[in-house]
């Protein structure tokens, strides 16, 4: 029947994230009985541009509770696009956004709209039978991206904003000098067990949940850290084929009262010129591959002068752009960074967000997709169908397992980016 793919249902509720913190999760069935389920939840750095989400306030959650954005899809959202076609993912998202006139996504909630959108995205991607990677790109959708292990959360060492933050800058370590996906994996996989050992030895930490955090007093520099990162490569013997990723978060550390960066990396107070020479000191001497919102998030000057000083190191805008299609206009004016990181609920709706991806490719930037806000999985399929390229973390655990089924999958089309994932010069 013509009528399979059409929208049946839409269901929402509230759930616990690991974050920490409610999200809200969104259902949508359509008429042959495929479904979608997509959760939007707030992340740790959340950039001052991004969309507004709508919280229940009161002292339930410390506020965060998400039953007014339950409410908004089952009530409003929901009553507008059922029996619509959900493999025609613009058609829904514009009628979604239709019923908010706010730029930020105010009346609605963010949470409400990109939960329901993606859930639409991965209900027509059902009803069609076919995965969710190949429902966003199609034939093109083969190349498996570089991905990373979680290796170090910040604190607040050093007397820093970063503690405000939930804890950065935080790091990664890319596996990009392989032949394959798997290649990739089993490496990450080998040198979490190396690097563990050595935080144990060194700093008497264990991980929790891969994440590891040293307490304050334990380092006077953040050298010492990259340190143990570059001795767990060489013991590996992945010296030229791994490399670190930062997220500095660096608009957490600005002070604007005094212009100053304060506690980012080291004790004491850092002006915008003194960084970026510390950026310069950090690439020349460690193997950073990535450095994320390396300044602050309204600094788009700042970014262009730093990523011309650094050719062979990707710089990417998290909170600089917030997935927006007008700040990331401004990036590009600027030629601030390399590439952007992609959070579908930084603008709202899956629509939004990709075309943002098209206009990023357009100038030449470099994509970096994050399931930081309940993408779980599903952001392999995304990596994987926007070609990417490269992507925050992933290489273990449930992302690392989807990418190695789509591996599977793809069986001999399968092809693996490697270095050419990443936007620096070779």
């Amino acid at each position: 029947m013509q009528d399979r793919t059409l929208i049946k249902s839409v269901q929402a509720r509230q759930i616990d994230s690991e974050r920490g913190h409610p999200g809200v999760e969104v259902t949508v069935t359509t008429r042959n009985g495929a479904v979608g389920v997509a959760v939007a939840t707030a992340g740790v750095s959340v950039g001052v541009h991004e969309v507004q989400f709508a919280y229940d306030g009161g002292s339930r959650y410390n506020g965060k509770g998400v039953m007014v954005a339950v409410r908004n899809v089952e009530e409003i959202i929901a009553p507008a696009i059922i029996g619509m076609d959900a493999t025609r993912q613009t058609e829904v998202d514009d009628a979604i956004i239709a019923l908010d006139p706010t730029p930020n996504k105010a009346k609605l909630g963010g949470n409400a709209t990109a939960a329901t959108s993606a859930a639409v995205l991965k209900a027509g991607a059902a009803a069609l039978g076919i995965p969710l990677y190949q429902h966003i790109g199609g034939i093109n959708a083969v190349t498996l991206p570089v991905p990373g292990i979680i290796c170090l959360v910040g604190s607040d060492r050093y007397g820093g904003g970063g503690s405000e933050s939930g804890g950065k800058p935080s790091h990664a370590l890319m596996c990009y000098g392989y032949d394959t996906f798997s290649e990739a994996h089993y490496a990450a996989w080998h040198l979490s067990r190396t690097y563990a050992k050595l935080m144990q030895e060194r700093f008497g930490v264990s991980a929790r949940y891969g994440h590891y955090s040293v307490p304050p007093g334990t380092v006077s520099h953040d050298k010492e850290l990259w340190d143990v990162m570059v001795e767990a490569i060489e013991r590996d013997g992945q010296t030229g084929r791994i490399g670190i990723q930062v997220d500095v978060a660096a608009g957490t550390y600005y002070e604007k009262d005094k212009d100053r960066y304060v506690g980012l990396f080291c004790p004491g107070d850092k002006t915008r010129d003194e960084l970026i020479e510390l950026y310069q000191w950090m690439a020349a001497n460690y193997p950073f591959v990535i450095m994320e919102d390396p300044l602050d998030e309204v600094d788009y000057e700042g970014h262009a002068i730093l990523t011309a000083k650094l050719p062979h190191v990707e710089t990417v805008g998290d909170d600089l752009y917030t997935t927006n299609p007008e700040r990331l206009q401004m990036g590009i004016d600027h030629k601030s960074t390399d590439a952007i990181l992609l959070k579908v609920n930084q603008i709202g709706t899956i629509s939004e967000s990709f075309n943002v991806v098209r206009m990023a490719y357009r100038a030449g930037m470099g994509v970096m997709p994050c399931d930081s806000r309940g993408e779980g999985e599903a952001i392999a399929d995304y990596s994987v169908g926007l070609g990417t390229g490269h992507l925050r973390e992933g290489a273990l655990s449930r992302v690392g397992n989807r990418f190695l089924a789509i591996e599977k999958e793809l069986g001999s089309r399968a092809h693996f980016a490697g270095i050419q994932g990443l936007k620096i010069e070779r």
